[in-house]
């Protein structure tokens, strides 16, 4: 394919402005899919957990053909813990398209997104998303983003970038506010016009850039890579290089380009082109495919660095094996370096212990999806409480502070305000849109920010936005209260019992119901108080030979509080952990044992 007849561009924004959406509406007006088919659906979300949660996790590319050109779009994830997902992919493509909510306006991953564009020189499309929305202001929206671009130290000619206005759920926009909306032309022309054709030279020796490897059950790993230049052909000799200067010939056992959502098997591919590749066994994400005869590998690709770590070990419970089909150290230690190997973003320590690895990550989401990928593939292990990496500076510690955008109503202002201080965290802009919702923005410690987003949708009724992204590392801020509370912990094995579930739930809220298993150590609930509490939950009542009417008493059970992965996360404490199975969540003590719980808090 000819280099001018080849569009490579990344859609990139903040979580929820509408990326994937406007992907969806691109791919159906080009006639990838039927014309009968009238049920537009989220086909770029892949995986089951980015339908669930609606976001997108992993990024994926797909193709539209508009005229005889060629537009390879790569989706990207919007959410600052998949952040080494959009660095790698803006190494496969020649320019951006920067989504932003014409509501919400510019929001912290807008901002990583375009700072790492602007260092790769980037050309970007400005679209301004969801202007039906009732409080929409796309002029305002457009002023801060030219801010934005002046606070990034953009360049005279990234600053002339084009602006269209879209709906993209509806499959609409236009170039001026004063227009009527239509379809998306305006936007594929703009593409055409303003991100430029891929350069290399297709005669020149092969460099290809891997920025992601897939397992497939036919083929082996699959390389999704972008030709930088020279010419690829299948069945090709080339020579694998690593990123510790180590080479490795291998052969080429197939050749794929994306068409659509799926791929077409090609004989040969040239500069430019975002390929799949078969037989590269032992290639790594980020680094290069050479000539095998002239090799030259291209600078390894690297992301920003991890910001906190989590602890993964074998699940020694009483009820460890019953419900995984993965339990082994041989088998966690497998599968979380095969995840280092496909995310460059996660990296793997072991420990002292044989059973126990470090886990070192962007932050809680990022962790909490991990988690539960595993978990849907049969392991069975327990995590530890997230811990923020420090770094010595001058012989000082420093830590992680991420910058936080904070969206309420006015009446749960003071409220925000109050608990982000109280977690060291420092205000450093406040915005009132006049619209009953006020804008805050926040320097504080990563620390600050775990166990925070159950509260912040506790005290803003659910009302609140909360995103942030991580800043720099800066001088440790002090001390700061996690939870407040103790734990109540099952005192021996058993079955919970609704006589004992009557009258301990005025101690806290309970996590378990009647008649399931507990064991020595598990944590049945949240005590009201700030001291841990060994209770017996499964103690039934003595029977007697006097008839009681005591069945209207069970009616007054409280159901139990039932926590996600993500607010288990957020509730553990240090000497706590969240044991992960294929079919369960339950908190537990690290020490199962009181006695040697207390002797630890005595040493």
């Amino acid at each position: 394919m000819s280099l001018n007849k080849l569009r490579n561009i990344a859609i990139v924004a903040h979580v929820d402005h509408g990326k994937t959406t406007l992907v969806d509406a691109m791919l159906w007006q080009s006639g990838t899919f039927r014309a009968n088919q009238d049920v537009q659906e989220r086909v770029m979300d892949s995986m089951d957990l980015e339908r669930e949660k609606g976001i997108t996790i992993m990024a994926k590319n797909t193709a539209v053909d508009y005229g005889d050109i060629k537009i390879n779009i790569v989706d990207t994830p919007g959410h600052a813990d998949f952040g080494g997902e959009v660095e790698r992919t803006l190494r496969m493509v020649d320019g951006i398209m920067l989504l932003v909510d014409a509501a919400e306006g510019p929001l912290p991953q807008t901002r990583f997104v375009l700072s790492k564009s602007l260092e790769l020189n980037l050309p970007v499309i400005v679209v301004i998303n969801k202007i039906d929305r009732q409080d929409a202001r796309p002029e305002e929206v457009l002023n801060e983003i030219y801010d934005l671009f002046i606070d990034l130290d953009a360049n005279e000619s990234q600053i002339e970038f084009p602006v269209l206005y879209a709906v993209a759920k509806d499959g609409q926009c236009k170039l001026d506010m004063e227009d009527d909306l239509k379809d998306l032309r305006p936007l594929l022309d703009t593409i055409i016009e303003e991100i430029p054709a891929p350069s290399g030279d297709p005669d020149a020796s092969l460099q290809i850039l891997v920025t992601n490897v897939k397992p497939d059950n036919y083929l082996g790993p699959l390389a999704i890579a972008r030709v930088m230049q020279g010419t690829v052909r299948n069945r090709q000799h080339v020579m694998l290089c690593h990123r510790d200067d180590t080479q490795k010939k291998a052969q080429i056992s197939a050749l794929f380009v994306t068409e659509g959502l799926g791929r077409v098997e090609v004989t040969e591919a040239g500069p430019g082109s975002i390929i799949s590749i078969g037989g590269m066994t032992g290639i790594g994400l980020g680094e290069s495919i050479a000539d095998a005869e002239d090799p030259l590998p291209l600078p390894p690709l690297h992301v920003d660095e991890p910001t906190m770590s989590m602890e993964f070990r074998i699940n020694d419970s009483p009820f460890s094996g019953l419900e995984g089909q993965y339990v082994t150290s041989r088998h966690l230690r497998d599968r979380l370096m095969e995840e280092a190997e496909s995310n460059l973003a996660i990296r793997i320590e072991s420990t002292d212990n044989a059973d126990s690895f470090l886990v070192y990550g962007r932050g809680e989401l990022q962790m909490a999806i991990l988690i539960e990928q595993m978990r849907r593939e049969g392991y069975e292990f327990s995590v530890g409480t997230p811990r923020v990496i420090i770094k010595k500076v001058d012989g000082k510690n420093h830590e992680p502070f991420e910058k936080t955008m904070i969206d309420v109503p006015e009446e749960f202002m003071g409220n925000v305000m109050q608990k982000l201080s109280e977690r060291k965290g420092i205000m450093t802009k406040m915005i009132n849109h006049g619209s009953g919702r006020v804008r805050l923005e926040f320097d504080i410690p990563s620390r600050g920010l775990i166990g925070y987003r159950t509260q912040f949708l506790t005290d803003t009724k659910g009302t609140g936005l909360l995103t942030h992204l991580f800043d720099k590392f800066k001088p440790w801020a002090g001390d700061i209260v996690h939870r407040t509370t103790g734990a109540l912990i099952a005192d021996r094995n058993g079955k919970v019992t609704g006589y004992a579930v009557l009258n301990l739930q005025e101690r806290g809220s309970l996590f378990v119901a009647p008649t399931e298993k507990v064991y020595l150590g598990m944590v049945v609930g949240e005590n009201s108080r700030e001291n841990d509490l060994d209770v017996n939950i499964t103690k039934e009542k003595k029977l007697t030979n006097m008839r009681a009417a005591s069945a209207d008493s069970f009616e007054k059970l409280h159901p139990p509080r039932r926590m996600s992965l993500e607010e288990s996360i957020e509730f553990i404490k240090e000497d706590e952990l969240i044991e992960v199975t294929p079919a369960s969540f339950r908190l537990r003590k690290r020490a199962l044992d009181p006695h040697k719980r207390k002797k630890k808090e005595m040493a």
